[in-house]
This record gives C-alpha cells, sequence and structure tokens, in this order.
C-alpha cells in the first residue's frame, strides 16, 4: 500500500460550521500543483435549508476578477440544493492560479457543511 499523503495539498475553504447565510471563501493558490478537487462534506439540515456551492476563478486575489469556473472545467458535480449526511467532489481541470468557493443559502435556515480543496500532481514531493 501506498501513502497519498506526501503527494497532495489540503486547504480548508469552508470552515465546517453551521452556516446560516452566504460564504464566499478566500483565494486559494494552485501554484505548484497540477491538479484540485474540491471536497464537501455536509451534516444536519435544519429549517429545509435549501444551499448551493460553487467554484470560481481567477488569475489574481482580487475578489472583482473571480469568475464561475465553466462547466467544461469541472470533473463530478455537486446537486443545485446540498444534502444532508453527504459528501461531493468537484474535480477542477482549468487553467487559472486561484480558486475559491461561494456558500449560497437559497431558502431555509441552515446547514452544518464544510469543504476542503484537495491539490495533487504536485511540482515537488514530498507536500509539506
Amino acid at each position: 500500500m501506498r501513502s497519498l499523503q506526501p503527494n497532495i495539498g489540503a486547504v480548508p475553504m469552508v470552515a465546517p460550521a453551521v452556516h446560516t447565510g452566504n460564504n464566499t471563501g478566500a483565494a486559494t493558490d494552485l501554484l505548484g500543483f497540477e491538479s484540485a478537487c474540491l471536497v464537501v462534506n455536509t451534516g444536519a439540515v435544519a429549517g429545509d435549508g435549501d444551499f448551493s456551492i460553487k467554484l470560481q476563478e481567477s488569475d489574481t486575489t482580487t475578489a472583482g476578477d473571480f469568475a464561475d469556473v465553466a462547466a467544461e472545467h469541472l470533473t463530478g458535480t455537486v446537486p443545485a440544493t446540498l444534502e444532508a449526511a453527504s459528501v461531493y467532489r468537484l474535480g477542477y481541470i482549468g487553467h487559472r492560479r486561484y480558486l475559491r468557493t461561494v456558500l449560497t443559502r437559497n431558502g431555509g435556515t441552515s446547514l452544518a457543511l464544510g469543504a476542503v480543496l484537495v491539490k495533487g500532481h504536485p511540482a515537488e514531493v514530498p507536500v509539506t
């Protein structure tokens, strides 16, 4: 068996918490990595919570430069409404340097959620 640990980087995108509103994550730098996958882990949904999540990309860290990642630059999908007690994987195959998440509350009360960006195919190993 081989360990994946020295070959990936992991960056928190959405802190694990009960979210009651919108949340835009910080810009995450992909420099030194050739691939990325957003892993979203949900918990309880309260009050018919209706939340969605998406990835945005940019060549800079300027908030206004971010745009939604085009469907052809994603592998996998997340549903329009995130469900309780679920794990979703959304792969990124685009070419921009920075990614961020946008969690949107479309209705309802709250959703327990956390998200991590797993960065792969590093230029240098082991990843520290």
